[in-house]
């Protein structure tokens, strides 16, 4: 696997999620009598590895995953990442998409690629991409609300896609929508944003290599409430930005309007980067929880991707455009 500028760790030392979701069994393998942090070395975990293994009879190698910032955090479980969700289109408490979700279809699925592109399209989402462009990527997600986890992607780059549909020089952006199907989505039937959700991206930041389009997580299909079948992931950027089951992606000239900034144009600007200099109106960004815990931990600037994209905004000013 060709080593990319966010790679930072061996993927040997990322915890394999059928060791990670047996905390038990990891810990006595590893010796560790206390906090699981203290197994989390190459050789605590290897020979964690080997054993749970053994134990299980298990022969296959461990899923590989891309390590996407520089930090070391230990990946999320499965079910706080099914299970903590923002989808306002189910219900905004922060279980309701697991609970609501349950008759949404994401298939079929196909994807409307519009505006300033050479090859327009309505898409299936089997055609929308090669399968050769799928891969797995660790991610930090930061949300506004000063909370982050760490997931395990499975999907492509969205600059493959862009390359392929071939942008004419008057795309500046890209806006991407979510679709609109109240009777399997509930919380459409509630006005508390203005449906269907739409978000954007400058198209430097859209081509940009960490910039990704999830199918998946946890090398699984996206669940429904984590934006099945098909979602946005910018990891620098707080997580409202990642809009989940796309239908539509158009390439337009002028700066396309977006959900939240339309909702709350006071607390929630385009760009959305995570700043963690500029506060939100009603609270710091300056730390945050790493759940499931309560511990608070410094916020890195672009949350910690900063040598992937700060290029992009070198002239701005970062604290006007929150």
């Amino acid at each position: 696997m060709t080593k990319r500028s966010w790679d930072t760790i061996p993927e040997s030392e990322v915890t394999p999620e059928e060791v990670y979701l047996d905390r038990r069994q990891f810990i006595a393998a590893a010796g560790v009598a206390g906090a699981a942090a203290a197994a989390l070395t190459p050789e605590g975990i290897a020979a964690a590895v080997r054993t749970v293994r053994a134990q299980r009879g298990a022969s296959q190698e461990a899923q590989e995953y891309t390590w996407g910032a520089e930090m070391q955090d230990e990946l999320s479980s499965y079910d706080l990442v099914t299970g903590h969700n923002n989808f306002y289109e189910f219900g905004t408490g922060k279980g309701d998409p697991a609970r609501y979700s349950g008759e949404f279809r994401p298939r079929p699925w196909s994807v409307e690629v519009s505006g300033e592109v050479n090859k327009p399209g309505t898409y299936d989402l089997d055609d929308l991409y090669d399968p050769s462009w799928i891969e797995d990527r660790i991610y930090r997600l930061r949300c506004v609300e000063a909370w982050s986890l760490t997931i395990p992607w499975r999907g492509f780059a969205l600059r493959n896609l862009i390359s392929r549909v071939e942008p004419t020089s008057n795309a500046k952006y890209v806006a991407f929508e979510t679709v609109y199907r109240p009777d399997e989505m509930p919380g459409q039937n509630r006005r508390v944003l203005d449906w269907p959700y739409v978000e954007g991206l400058r198209i430097d930041e859209a081509a940009n290599e960490l910039t990704f389009l999830a199918t998946g997580l946890y090398g699984r299909d996206l669940p429904n409430q984590n934006g099945a079948p098909l979602r946005l992931v910018v990891p620098w950027k707080y997580g409202f930005k990642h809009i989940k089951s796309i239908v539509r992606i158009h390439f337009q000239e002028t700066m396309p309007p977006t959900t939240w900034n339309l909702s709350a144009p006071q607390e929630y600007g385009f760009y959305a980067n995570v700043n963690p200099n500029v506060d939100h109106p009603r609270w710091s960004q300056a730390t945050h929880r790493v759940l499931p815990g309560i511990r608070r931990t410094d916020t890195l600037m672009f949350n910690g991707y900063a040598d992937q994209v700060q290029h992009m905004y070198a002239g701005m000013d970062l604290a006007r455009w929150y």
